[in-house]
This record gives C-alpha cells, sequence and structure tokens, in this order.
C-alpha cells in the first residue's frame, strides 16, 4: 500500500459515518413515521412463536385486539404481551369471531402462509405475513390474483430488507457511489446441529408439541430463499430472470429420506441472471459450520461486504478512496421510527421497522415496502431455483409477477 493509499485509508477508517455523511448520505432514511394521527389499526396476531416478537403494541397507530394460535401456550404468551384479552383457538375461529379487526399480522408455518392469507384477505383484512410468501408458483399465482382483486394491502415481514447494512446499502445504491452492481452474494446460513439430536430431541423447532416432525423437517432450502434475495430486491429492486442450481446431499438421514417435500439436499447453491443482466450467486445451507444472513455487493466503482458473523467487519471499497472498515449507522436510535420503537429487535434490529412500516402504510393509505410483487420477486427464485436443483442444474426461467 503506498503512502498515500495508507492515509487515505487511515483518515477514512477514523471518520468512516462522517465521511458517509459528507457523500451525502442520510442516518435518517425512509419514511418517517405518521406523527399527529390519531387513527387506531386494530390488528390481529396469528402466530405465537415469531408472532410474539414484534412490536406493534410499542407503535401510537396500532392496538392489537385479537389474538390466536393452536397451542393455548402461545395464545397466553400473546395475550400477555400484548396485553389483549380476545383470544382464539384458530384463524379460522377469530376469522368468523372477530369484528374489531382491520388488519392481521400471520406469523403460522410456512406452509400455511397462502392459505392463511387467502382467508384473512377474503375476510377483509389486509396482511402482513411471515417469510416465505409461498411454496409453489401456483400459490405466487393465486396471491397476486387476490391481492389485485381485492385491493387489500399485502407485505411480507422479510427482515433482510431492514438489517442495518441493508438500509445503509440502499442509500449507497441511491447516491450511485458504488457505480452499477453487477453482481450480489447473498447468503442465509442455519446449521441443523448434531444429526443424532436432531431426530431424538422432539422439543426443538423441528417438531410440534405432539412431538411429530413439523413444516421445517426436510425443508427444500430454497423454498426458504428470502433472507437472501432480500438484500437483492430490497437494494436494487431487480428481478430474478433465470436460475441454475446445485444441490449437495450426504448419506440417508431421515431428515434427506422422510420429508414431506420429498427433497434430497441439505445444501444448494444457485446462480442466478437478473432482467438488467446482472449477477446473483445465492446459497442456502442448513447443513454447515456457519450462521446468519449476509450479502456482498460488487460494483463498477466500489463493492460494500456486510459483515460475517465473528469473521469480518462490514467493508466499503471505493476505488478512489480505498478500503475501509464502516460504521454502519444505528438507524433504529433515530425517528424512522416511533419513540417507543427505538430499541434493539431481532434478526438485526429489523423487527420494529417491518412493524412500524405496516402500521404507517394502513394509516398513510399506501403500498407497504415489501409488497406483493416485491414479495414474490423474493420468494419465487427459489422454488425454481429448487426444481433446478432437481435437475442436475438445469437452467430454467423464473416467472416475473410485476407483468399480472
Amino acid at each position: 500500500m503506498s503512502r498515500n493509499s495508507r492515509r487515505s485509508f487511515l483518515e477514512l477508517s477514523a471518520g468512516s459515518l462522517a465521511a458517509l455523511v459528507a457523500s451525502g448520505i442520510s442516518l435518517n432514511p425512509g419514511r418517517a413515521y405518521p406523527a399527529g394521527q390519531a387513527r387506531k389499526i386494530r390488528l390481529g396476531v396469528v402466530g405465537g412463536g415469531f408472532g410474539a416478537d414484534f412490536h406493534w403494541h410499542e407503535h401510537p397507530n396500532c392496538v392489537v385486539t385479537g389474538v390466536t394460535d393452536l397451542r393455548s401456550d402461545r395464545r397466553r404468551r400473546l395475550m400477555q404481551v400484548y396485553k389483549c384479552e380476545n383470544a382464539y383457538d384458530s384463524l379460522e375461529q377469530m376469522a368468523a369471531k372477530a369484528k374489531n379487526i382491520d388488519a392481521v399480522a400471520i406469523f403460522s408455518g410456512a406452509s400455511d402462509h397462502a392459505r392463511h392469507v387467502k382467508l384473512s384477505v377474503e375476510r377483509g383484512w389486509h396482511v402482513i405475513c411471515a417469510v416465505p410468501a409461498c411454496q409453489s408458483l401456483e400459490e405466487a399465482e393465486l396471491l397476486i390474483a387476490l391481492v389485485k382483486r381485492t385491493g387489500l394491502k399485502y407485505m411480507m415481514a422479510e427482515t433482510s430488507y431492514y438489517r442495518q447494512p441493508a438500509i445503509l446499502m440502499r442509500e449507497l445504491v441511491r447516491k450511485g457511489m458504488l457505480g452499477r452492481i453487477f453482481y450480489t452474494e447473498a447468503d442465509y446460513y442455519h446449521d441443523r446441529g448434531d444429526l443424532q439430536r436432531l431426530v431424538t430431541d422432539t422439543k426443538t423447532r423441528f417438531f410440534d408439541d405432539k412431538g411429530r416432525r413439523n413444516w421445517r423437517w426436510g425443508i427444500p432450502p430454497m423454498f426458504y430463499p428470502t433472507h437472501a434475495l432480500g438484500f437483492i430486491v430490497g437494494v436494487t429492486g431487480e428481478r430474478v430472470s433465470r436460475v441454475s442450481c446445485l444441490g449437495w446431499k450426504t448419506g440417508d438421514h431421515p431428515w434427506l429420506t422422510e420429508n414431506r417435500y420429498q427433497n434430497p439436499f441439505w445444501n444448494e447453491s444457485a446462480l442466478m441472471q437478473t432482467e438488467q443482466g446482472n449477477m446473483i450467486r445465492c446459497n442456502v445451507f442448513w447443513l454447515c459450520a456457519a450462521e446468519g444472513e449476509r450479502a456482498s455487493w460488487f460494483g463498477d466503482r466500489g463493492t460494500f461486504h456486510m459483515a460475517a458473523p465473528d469473521l469480518n467487519p462490514d467493508m466499503l471499497k471505493i476505488r478512489e478512496k480505498g478500503k475501509v472498515p464502516v460504521e454502519v449507522p444505528k438507524y433504529w436510535q433515530t425517528d424512522m421510527l416511533p419513540q417507543a420503537m427505538r430499541h434493539r429487535s431481532d434478526h438485526g434490529d429489523s423487527h420494529t421497522f417491518l412493524a412500524a412500516e405496516f402500521i404507517n402504510a394502513l394509516i398513510e393509505d399506501r403500498s407497504p415496502a415489501i409488497g406483493i410483487r416485491d414479495a414474490l420477486a423474493m420468494t419465487a427464485p427459489g422454488i425454481v431455483a429448487h426444481a433446478s436443483a432437481l435437475k442436475n442444474g438445469e437452467q430454467l426461467p423464473v416467472p416475473n409477477f410485476d407483468r399480472q
């Protein structure tokens, strides 16, 4: 490294956040909450697992008026967290009996998402739903037709969209600091752990409360791609047009041989092309010594690497300025959120942002971030990628639901 380059590196490293601000990067991008609005959104919460970890009750324009889960312990947890007295044994019961709900937050199992969204929208409720949006292209067709026909608002609760580095990356793209993003690496790693315990310990997330294997058991990795693809669709807005995917398997573990999906793979790795001709390498691994969601964006002027847990810091390289660690702004401390929601939250501080954005969109009568088209753009490429893996990597086209 030359003396001048070294000086540039040190200067930028010492004040990387200040340097970003000086470059026009906002520390408070996006839409702030609708202050001064008195209207309250009456929300129903479906699913007492992750559904209890979103801070709906902290938004000044939201009140939880109904909760439901098939398990009584989870219903009690929802009632306690959200101070809600109206509990129902199922979503079906809530849809039949509840009279004071405007919208629902669906955090049921992935295999139920499309069915539960359909039930809720046909009931006349706006919906925010956990990921993925669906598990087949047929379900994708159903969802987009349903939302278009009813005009109700749909949002997918993809956490990668509001991870703090992703918010910063949207700002870097907005300012053109990296030039054209021609290649993105996006990863979601969620290790299954000890393979013997995976079979014998029925108290884990892969079993229901009766000890039966649930929807998570053996799910194809690319049926859960949104934590990775959220870093592309949620940053550049691009749509995947083609995909080739390979799968990896080993042994005869029941995870691979006894699952409802007939899925033979632990891990899947896909090479995708966007409609703009740019490239994506997307990994979703279930059996690996790694954890977390991250991405690297490569532009013709600069590159931004998200931190990998316990491996490396967030890193920005601009051709003219060198490579520097980046101090990612703590956007959760800003007035992007209501005062009561300005605290740390799960999945990279994204939960409060997702909850606030959904309520804000309803109050302001606008389309939310991660609407139905973005949701399908994050979900459908994975469905097609798994089909490609089953065909030994054959390149397959991905439908663009924006055109429907």
